[in-house]
């Protein structure tokens, strides 16, 4: 694991229109493509807002990409509105294109203005292209979006899975990657004024041992699965 920050984060304007192509080139391997993951991620997130009553009306989306989760995020959180945020002027044109809806609205990050009024944010795979002195300063934002009691799914790859190991290094644009594991995830977590509620794992089997994937609940807290979500709290 590389143990020192990059000076900027990769620019995924570039990526915008092979995004796709090169991730699920990547999880190849799983004989899954993203949307298995993605929608696995934002149902895991969904059963966890569900056990503790809360249901949310908005949720941000930080680090959206190209938009592709916002659309899962309102169907399966059941929530009137999303908005997505990212750094790429480019990626957030493409995403705002992709996903023509008046209950989904995406912005550039340096003109996002968080209000505390947002009920939920969630998160995949971002903070790992963060330099690892701007993490704080994002996570910042989004404690600020959060209304109190805001609870914040924040998805990362696991570092201890050598399936995700092997995964990012086919991926074109996690090469420069600092992995997160959850204990200094939740470290970091704390330290932005976050609550930690709980950490699960999840994707302990590839399709081809699909008839064991029932199982994954029962195992999400062996810290082997191929991601892992700390559920937190806005205090």
């Amino acid at each position: 694991m590389r143990m020192t920050p990059n000076p900027e984060p990769p620019d995924f304007d570039r990526y915008t229109e092979s995004y796709d192509s090169c991730l699920n080139q990547a999880l190849a391997t799983t004989g899954d493509d993203k949307e298995y993951f993605a929608t696995g991620r934002v149902r895991w997130f969904a059963r966890c807002l569900l056990e503790l009553g809360q249901r949310p009306t908005s949720v941000l989306d930080f680090g959206c990409g190209t938009g592709s989760t916002a659309p899962l995020l309102l169907t399966e959180l059941g929530c009137r509105t999303v908005i997505g945020v990212d750094t790429g002027a480019k990626t957030i044109e493409q995403a705002r294109s992709a996903q023509a809806n008046t209950q989904i609205d995406f912005c550039c990050v340096e003109v996002f203005h968080p209000s505390g009024q947002v009920d939920c944010a969630y998160c995949n795979g971002v903070f790992h292209h963060i330099p690892v002195a701007k993490r704080l300063d994002a996570l910042a934002l989004v404690h600020q979006a959060l209304r109190p009691g805001g609870l914040f799914g924040f998805w990362e790859n696991n570092p201890w899975n050598p399936g995700t190991q092997y995964v990012m290094s086919r991926c074109a644009f996690d090469g420069d990657a600092i992995k997160i594991s959850p204990i200094a995830a939740r470290r970091m977590l704390r330290q932005a004024g976050f609550e930690i509620l709980r950490t699960d794992f999840l994707f302990f089997f590839p399709k081809a041992m699909s008839l064991l994937r029932p199982l994954e609940p029962a195992l999400r807290k062996l810290p082997f699965g191929g991601q892992y979500q700390v559920l937190c709290r806005k205090p």
